[in-house]
């Protein structure tokens, strides 16, 4: 990831919008913020996430509340609490993440 061409700013995320993205159980409610190919998320999963989907994207992901559970394709799992973080390049490990109660996460991609 290159970060070029992004003025100095601040967000407040709580203004913005928030979007649903439905899990296969669950939903995820994305605040999303957009720098040239740099996409910033504050993103909240609802208790009872599962994603509906292998992922392939890459990530930066710091989790801010709650426990995130992440499985890698290869079967390895991972549980990131407040304060934890997981970081994956662009098609390296496909993932996917579920939560039983809920958790609040900050992404870049």
């Amino acid at each position: 990831m290159k970060m070029s061409d992004i003025p100095f700013g601040t967000t407040d995320w709580s203004a913005l919008e928030a979007t649903e993205h439905a899990g296969e159980k669950g939903s995820a409610w994305w605040r999303t913020q957009q720098f040239g190919e740099v996409r910033v998320r504050m993103v909240e999963y609802t208790p009872g996430y599962l994603a509906d989907h292998w992922c392939s994207k890459g990530h930066i992901l710091l989790c801010l509340s709650g426990e995130l559970h992440t499985e890698l394709d290869d079967g390895r799992r991972f549980t990131l609490t407040a304060g934890m973080s997981y970081q994956v390049a662009d098609n390296a490990e496909a993932h996917r993440s579920w939560t039983e109660n809920g958790a609040q996460l900050f992404i870049v991609d």
